[in-house]
């Protein structure tokens, strides 16, 4: 059990962030009462601490029951607040800075084994010849029990080594790799001509990094020729991050009006982000694709170009996170994530809980390969006064295809790298595809 002076300590600190809670600057409140209520159920708190602390049937950690108390009083508010720890503090700001030190692969697990998704390119664990599909079973001897631990394991200091031993399908015996940790930058762009005048970019995080990212994929898709005639914006399963990143890439494709209002109980908190116009100016037509997996930062950007008509969004309806966190820094590396306003849309639509609904609908699937035209030509369909299906039964029509259950992660059609034979199998990049050639088309004919 922990020393008396040490749960005083974490007594108090859960003391005082219920108590700081309590009395948020700016709140009109009957002071006096507030007062007498306020103590009364700090007093209660402290009681609890110190009936658990003395009486619980196995020893308490009482910093991780202080821990778990602040957390629940904040998670109650919303989804979204959350008391960071030290290391979650950690993993976020490594997550929006955009790099990190460690091996550089991408991992998940997969029947309970840690499984390396891909290398990312010149990195350390790419250079040594990890591959897609390696089982990471040890870090420095010790066995992988879980995802986030073999992550934290797996990072650290640059040049600095660590271990991995792998197991790997055809390979008789597990394998041990020794790799120098190094800087591993995180791109969260990915971009690809799918055909001449038409290009595709995929944005899988909204980092401090990401604008930058897309200005340069941008500057070398305008770059060819022909020139640009169409542009797919991917934001399938982009669950957001940094804010103003969204208003900046927003900002590339909107000239003027506003990308989206914040509104807070505070007057601090609530803002209008009016739109600039781009420089050089970005006038071709537009693809969104939306999916359950697109939150937050990507709805705010998918929402903007919808309500100024300039892009066409396509998928299906996006998460609806329709809220706005800031980062509080505690003491002892802690800090407090809080929802501090709602943001609205250009025309001023919430999406909370509703999400951006796209403008065509259209399931995910992977399109099989088209049948030759001798294969094509010989169905029975085809054949002059064939039957039909019989009563209560019906041919399959088409133009049903696209409302069928997804039969596979979207993800998974855009790893690294990525091909044009491969992104047009997937049938919401192929109707954004179409699209935007059929728009071409039609701005001939009217030409005309």
């Amino acid at each position: 059990m922990l020393e008396s002076r040490n749960t005083s300590r974490w007594i108090w600190i859960g003391i005082v962030v219920l108590a700081a809670a309590l009395f948020l600057p700016g709140a009109y409140r009957n002071l006096a009462a507030d007062r007498e209520a306020t103590y009364q159920g700090l007093k209660i708190f402290s009681d609890v601490i110190d009936i658990v602390e003395k009486n619980y049937v196995d020893e308490v950690d009482q910093k991780k029951l202080i821990e778990d108390a602040i957390q629940g009083m904040v998670s109650s508010l919303d989804p979204h607040s959350s008391l960071l720890t030290p290391d979650a503090f950690k993993e976020l700001q490594i997550d929006t800075q955009g790099e990190f030190t460690g091996i550089g692969i991408h991992v998940t697990m997969r029947n309970n084994l840690v499984t390396v998704i891909s290398p990312i390119e010149g990195t350390p664990a790419y250079r040594a010849g990890i591959k897609a599909g390696d089982k990471i079973i040890k870090v420095d001897g010790t066995p992988t029990d879980n995802l986030t631990d073999a992550v934290k394991r797996m990072r650290g200091p640059k040049n600095t080594p660590v271990t991995i031993t792998i197991i790997r399908e055809g390979e008789p015996k597990a394998l041990d790799f020794k790799l120098i940790r190094d800087v591993i930058p995180i791109h969260s762009v990915k971009s690809i001509l799918l055909q001449p005048g038409y290009g595709y970019v995929w944005i899988t995080h909204f980092r401090e990094n990401t604008y930058d990212d897309l200005t340069a994929a941008l500057k070398k898709l305008e770059a060819t020729d022909p020139p640009l005639k169409g542009l797919i914006l991917d934001l399938r399963d982009n669950p957001g991050g940094v804010l103003g990143q969204a208003i900046d890439i927003s900002d590339l494709f909107i000239d003027e009006g506003i990308i989206m209002t914040s509104k807070g109980r505070l007057k601090r908190h609530t803002k209008v982000y009016p739109a600039t116009p781009s420089n050089p100016p970005r006038t071709y037509p537009l693809a969104v694709l939306i999916n359950g997996g697109s939150a937050s930062a990507s709805e705010i950007v998918a929402g903007a170009l919808q309500d100024h008509k300039r892009a066409v969004v396509i998928g299906t309806t996006s998460f609806g996170k329709g809220s706005v966190q800031s980062i509080e820094s505690l003491s002892d590396g802690y800090a407090l994530k809080l929802t501090i306003a709602r943001y609205y849309t250009p025309s001023g639509r919430s999406i909370q809980a509703k999400g951006v609904e796209p403008d065509i609908v259209v399931a995910h699937r992977i399109i099989e390969e088209q049948p030759s035209e001798a294969e094509r030509l010989f169905k029975e369909k085809d054949l002059a006064n064939h039957l039909d299906a019989g009563k209560g039964e019906q041919v399959p029509d088409a133009k049903n295809e696209e409302t069928e259950t997804p039969t596979e992660d979207p993800a998974k059609a855009r790893l690294s790298p990525l091909s044009p034979e491969q992104l047009v199998k997937d049938s919401q990049v192929r109707r954004a595809l179409d699209i935007l050639i059929g728009y071409d088309i039609f701005k001939k004919l009217g030409n005309g």
